[in-house]
């Protein structure tokens, strides 16, 4: 198949059956209802061949115009080799606009961002796996609905942009717990259901012991289930996530694309992706 046999059109509903399929040939496991969620937040395009079969897909999730994150970048193995990578982060760089962008880099994918003038900024470690039965830990409550503005908020200041949009989705599709010293809360995370059971993510904390309590409350009632949290290499909390049954099953390398906002500011201390929540 050559290159002009396939078309681009904008990501749509009706692409999402054949997105799932091309997902799980990577052995992804995004669940339809996982596709929906990233589609409802982000802007995207498909690759289709001459027979209407997605052959590519890549998504590009707004947060204000403070930056973007590339999403679910995927190239079928039957037409890779043929540029077609390269078109889709054209279809990206065009939706994004004027934003800095974000993404999360396989080994296979790196080479082409490294020539597109994206650089690492990070390693990723997802850890996965049934749950060890835990104790409660003090000091973490569920959130509530008026808690949400306070949580925006902690979270622009952690991550460096607005992901407002990504919040209101993880509530309504799930749970968030937060931590809250003298009023104000000053830790949060989110789970919410995703692939093979629920993922923790994101996890905004000022210290492993916040992080640590805050998994802890979603894992303590779900001894056995499988759950699934992804985390930056430098936050310290590796160790422990392998002790809870959480095993250390791959990740990738976070990079940016200039401008790019100051590291310290952009990246919070503990930062719990659900691959950009979104995968």
């Amino acid at each position: 198949m050559q290159q002009g046999d396939i078309e681009l059109q904008a990501f749509g509903p009706d692409h999402i059956e054949g997105a799932v399929a091309l997902s799980r040939q990577e052995n992804w496991p995004h669940r339809p209802q996982d596709w929906q969620m990233a589609l409802q937040l982000s802007n995207g395009a498909v690759a289709l061949d001459d027979q209407g079969r997605v052959t590519g897909t890549i998504l590009v999730t707004p947060y204000g115009m403070d930056c973007a994150m590339i999403n679910m970048v995927i190239v079928d193995r039957n037409v890779r080799g043929k540029g077609l990578g390269r078109r889709l982060m054209d279809q990206a760089f065009a939706l994004a606009g004027d934003r800095p962008l974000r993404l999360v880099a396989t080994a296979d994918g790196m080479p082409l961002y490294e020539k597109l003038g994206f650089v690492p900024s990070g390693t990723i470690r997802q850890h996965q796996g049934s749950v060890a039965k835990l104790g409660a830990p003090d000091g973490v409550e569920a959130a509530g609905t008026d808690d949400l503005p306070e949580i925006k908020a902690l979270d622009r200041d952690a991550y460096g942009a607005d992901r407002e949009a990504l919040i209101d989705a993880l509530a309504e599709r799930g749970q968030f717990a937060v931590i809250r010293r003298d009023g104000v809360i000053e830790a949060h995370a989110a789970i919410r259901p995703f692939g093979r059971g629920e993922v923790i993510g994101p996890v905004i904390a000022g210290s492993i012991d916040d992080a640590k309590a805050l998994i802890g409350f979603f894992a303590a009632p779900r001894p056995g289930a499988f759950l699934r949290v992804d985390t930056g290499i430098g936050t310290g909390i590796a160790g422990w996530l392998e002790e809870i049954g959480l095993t250390h099953v791959g990740g990738g390398v976070a990079m940016d694309r200039p401008p790019k906002m100051d590291a310290e500011q952009a990246r919070p201390k503990v930062y719990a992706l659900a691959n950009q929540a979104l995968g």
